[in-house]
């Protein structure tokens, strides 16, 4: 028999919550409510990171951040093409390896880049480096305006890419809510599934594919083709959670996030750079936007999965998660950077195993994004020696799951129990301690750190987190 297809549908910030199968009513998600119920839902997965390139890094090496190297947005920290990595141990294997849409294996250091121009780049050779045959870049919303990229340049070969260039960097009048300026079928996410679509067609079903889908939807900007806007029962999307005072202590980590003049993504968008100074109306249209592009998503998702079940029947692995999430709003922040809150570290999980396996089912242990190579190579039948932090699904499952979840990116480290979270994180030349109880403040407003009630919980993560980096970098 064949070898199953493998193929992977990501978004980059999407929230859990964002999706009908658990809850929301904001906007229709019919075909992925439709893959969650064929698949086996991971109910506590979480992302190795808040940063989209260490977050991507860690799906598909299966290592933290801190052991691949991939660390940060910000740095040159590329990702090695020596490691092994789900494109290279696949091709390796005889698999065809393809990727359209965002990559960010690569930061994106734009400080060269301008509002009037998209430069060069050699990006595109270093992804192909890592073991991909078949590319078609859309490297995310932002670096397909700072650097050519297959999207962009057909993007600006129909006239459209200097007004999108244009709105994005207009950062005050704007603020990374617009509508998309041109038509919809040039829309990134469009763009993606239509280069997915034409490859899925072509295929030769005969040999073995891995096909990584990834949407750089409903990431900011928050740009949805109009059309789309009128998908969205503004009426559903709920009160944004949030507490007036919480970050007037400046111990707290996103103190200068809320109050300026520095933190977190939206900050340099917000009037001073505090994010306090959006009002309920920008709050509005941004959430707007941002549901109104999972629309747009979930509608390429239905074409990808008819396409796919066309061509290769119950023979595939099919995968459907996010790099992270996003605040959208909560505790009066957009964006994700050292975000540990829910919204933003756990992260949807389907699998729909092959021939039907654990269809319609559900798994509360915790797991992580970093789980996926290795199930991937379970499924395809490889065997390797090489050693990840992240283990197969089933088997990690089966034995309980994971104790503790970490998280972490340049000036920053996390781990939770599922439960309580502790939070270290060194920023502007100052230390920053935070314990969050979900128990006792399911919204996550209050830092417990300084309690006698939670010292002995604060101790044992602490403990946690020290030996989870000692034991890598002493082994």
């Amino acid at each position: 028999m064949t070898k199953p297809a493998i193929i992977m549908i990501t978004c980059d910030e999407l929230r859990r919550d964002a999706i009908g199968i658990y809850g929301n009513k904001a906007v229709a998600t019919p075909h992925l409510n439709r893959l969650a119920r064929s698949s086996m839902r991971y109910e506590n997965c979480y992302t190795p990171s808040p940063l989209c390139l260490p977050a991507r890094s860690s799906i598909v090496t299966g290592l933290y951040p801190h052991n691949s190297g991939a660390y940060s947005n910000f740095r040159d920290c590329a990702l090695k093409p020596e490691l092994p990595n789900i494109f290279n141990l696949l091709k390796k294997d005889g698999y065809r390896t393809s990727m359209f849409g965002k990559c960010h294996f690569v930061p994106g250091l734009n400080d060269t880049s301008t509002p009037d121009t998209t430069i060069e780049n050699d990006h595109r050779e270093k992804y192909l480096a890592l073991g991909i045959d078949d590319l078609a870049l859309q490297d995310g919303k932002g670096s397909s305006i700072w650097f050519y990229d297959d999207y962009s340049r057909e993007l600006e070969a129909a006239g459209y890419l200097d007004a999108y260039r244009k709105k994005q960097w207009d950062k005050k009048t704007y603020a990374s809510v617009f509508d998309f300026p041109g038509p919809s079928e040039y829309h990134p996410d469009i763009w993606v599934a239509n280069k997915t679509c034409g490859y899925l067609q072509d295929h030769n079903k005969e040999a073995p594919l891995f096909m990584w889908l990834s949407f750089s939807g409903p990431h900011y900007p928050f740009d949805p083709p109009s059309e789309y806007l009128d998908r969205v029962d503004t009426t559903q999307l709920g009160p944004r959670s949030f507490r007036e005072g919480e970050f007037d202590d400046p111990s707290r980590f996103h103190h200068t996030s809320y109050h300026g003049p520095y933190g977190i993504d939206a900050c340099n968008r917000a009037k001073d750079g505090a994010c306090k100074n959006f009002d309920e109306d920008y709050w509005t249209r941004l959430r707007t936007a941002y549901h109104a592009n999972i629309a747009l998503i979930d509608d390429q998702i239905g074409r990808v999965l008819d396409l796919i079940k066309q061509k290769f029947g119950d023979n595939a692995l099919v995968i459907f998660t996010t790099d992270h999430g996003e605040m959208l709003g909560d505790h009066g922040l957009w964006g994700k950077h050292a975000c540990v809150y829910e919204p933003v570290w756990r992260t949807p999980l389907f699998v729909q195993y092959p021939n039907g396996e654990l269809s319609g089912q559900t798994a509360n242990e915790k797991v992580s994004t970093m789980d996926i190579l290795p199930t991937c190579l379970k499924v395809a039948g490889i065997k390797t020696e090489t050693k990840f932090d992240g283990q197969e699904l089933r088997e990690l499952t089966a034995t309980g799951g994971r104790t503790y979840i970490f998280a972490e990116a340049e000036t920053f480290a996390a781990v939770t129990d599922g439960v309580y979270k502790y939070f270290y994180a060194r920023y502007h030349g100052k230390d920053f301690h935070e314990l969050l109880d979900l128990n006792a403040d399911p919204g996550e407003f209050i830092n417990y750190v300084n309690e006698p009630s939670h010292r002995e919980i604060l101790i044992n993560l602490q403990r946690q987190l020290i030996e989870r980096y000692v034991q890598d970098v002493m082994p």
